[in-house]
């Protein structure tokens, strides 16, 4: 069980890329390993021979409550006399501190909204798992896709709105839970369906029980389309490619520009350039190289490192941008270092013009449901115009699609998604002043 959890954690690799670990049970006690660090720095044979069990939690991190710091690496693992608890979250919750109030001083040495859930959780043994959960859950208000698990039993669960993706999974013999369904087809399991917002899973030898915790108000993650799910991912019935593809169709007709080629940002702008090429008729090609085995940019999680890790991870084909008008397409502009970096590279190596187009709307607001960007200021496009930020990163021009266009390629209405990080109208009502990245290392 610990390798089909090392493969499926493979396979979610592109969604968390500071820590790994991976939680097991035999049925009788709940083992947990991880490390700072990628899955496969983390885990190898040896270590994978020793997790032996017929029951698994894994996660890779992305940090956005707590700093990247081994003591927050997860699945987090709460013991008490009758047993242990072991948690793996994705998202993001906004009312961490209210919550860790419920928590005796010192119980929690991490600095996450995972410990103290995992804490809450574990500490009334004088009923189940399950009706905990089911009690607890609807007062957590956030993003939050987890699975959790004692000794004997698999659990996972969907906030209400359903912000980040969450699907099962049949195999022959067993059932799996992951963050997306790229990880399913890796670890050879049939998708069965997305877990429905508000919904709780309970998964032992008897099958999968389900109970609902709370109405359904789904608002699903518009970025994930535009970056964080792999293209071979299916969200809502509808592969992520396609979607990506047409993204791209909708950018040329709503900003055509007289160019000569068109090339993305490799991987993440391909789908999108593919499909701009297709519908403006400029020639596709590929412009620049992408070392594949340096991480995503946007998510190295110092600014230092960001600005380091861009001339690392692309560098330009002289031969075939050298005197071209090109059209230059990527997924997002979040701070601009990369697009600024991309446009001043193409120019020394001969460009004639740099056309920039982007996948997604300008990214004005912070998001609190999971992706680290908490405040305006990181952001270029929450004090730039249009105009200043071509002007920032140098391009000659610079498009990006409409929300109406970037909605209407998802295929899903427009009231059944969040995309506060584009118009700032947040689903679930924030606090200001108790979110934030180290908000519990703050208050400490």
């Amino acid at each position: 069980m610990s390798k089909l959890t090392y493969y499926g954690l493979y396979a979610l690799q592109h969604r968390g890329q500071e820590s790994a670990g991976i939680a097991v049970s035999e049925g009788s006690r709940i083992l947990v390993y991880k490390d700072m660090g990628l899955v496969a720095q983390v885990f190898d044979e040896s270590v994978l021979g020793t997790l032996r069990g017929h029951l698994a939690v894994g996660h890779c991190r992305y940090s956005t409550t707590g700093s990247s710091v081994w003591e927050n690496a997860q699945p987090t693992l709460s013991s008490t006399d009758v047993g242990g608890l072991a948690l793996a979250h994705n998202g993001n919750l906004i009312n961490t501190p209210e919550l860790a109030q419920r928590l005796a001083p010192g119980s929690i040495k991490a600095t996450t909204d995972t410990e103290v859930l995992t804490t809450l959780l574990a500490q009334d043994r004088s009923r189940s798992i399950e009706d905990s959960a089911a009690e607890l859950l609807p007062q957590v208000k956030g993003a939050y896709s987890l699975v959790f698990m004692d000794e004997k039993t698999l659990y996972a669960a969907r906030d209400p709105q359903g912000i980040r993706p969450l699907v099962l999974g049949r195999l022959e013999r067993g059932w799996v839970v992951a963050s997306e369904t790229a990880a399913l087809d890796i670890v050879g399991a049939t998708f069965v369906r997305e877990i429905e917002p508000g919904e709780l899973l309970t998964i032992d030898e008897r099958g999968v029980r389900s109970r609902r915790f709370a109405l359904a108000e789904p608002k699903g993650c518009l970025f994930e389309y535009v970056y964080l799910a792999r293209p071979d991912t299916t969200i809502a019935g509808r592969g992520v490619q396609v979607t990506r593809v047409e993204v791209g169709r909708i950018l040329a007709r709503e900003h055509p520009v007289e160019a000569d080629l068109v090339i993305p940002t490799p991987e993440s702008g391909t789908p999108a350039a593919v499909g701009y090429a297709e519908e403006s008729g400029i020639p596709y090609g590929q412009g620049l190289v992408k070392n594949s085995y340096v991480g995503r940019t946007f998510i190295q999680p110092s600014q230092t490192i960001r600005q380091l890790g861009i001339r690392l991870k692309l560098n330009p084909l002289r031969e075939v941008v050298e005197g071209k008008r090109l059209v230059v397409v990527d997924d997002s502009i979040v701070r601009g270092n990369t697009q600024r970096a991309i446009v001043r590279m193409l120019r020394e190596a001969g460009a004639r013009e740099v056309h920039v187009r982007i996948s997604s709307p300008p990214v004005a607001w912070p998001c609190f449901y999971g992706i680290d960007f908490a405040t305006r200021a990181e952001l270029i496009a929450g004090s730039l115009s249009v105009e200043e930020i071509r002007a920032s990163i140098g391009a000659d021009s610079l498009g990006y699609i409409s929300l109406e266009g970037l909605t209407k390629a998802t295929t899903i209405p427009a009231e059944r998604l969040c995309m506060a990080c584009f118009n700032g109208s947040y689903p679930i009502p924030i606090d200001q002043d108790n979110v934030g990245k180290f908000v519990l290392e703050s208050k400490a």
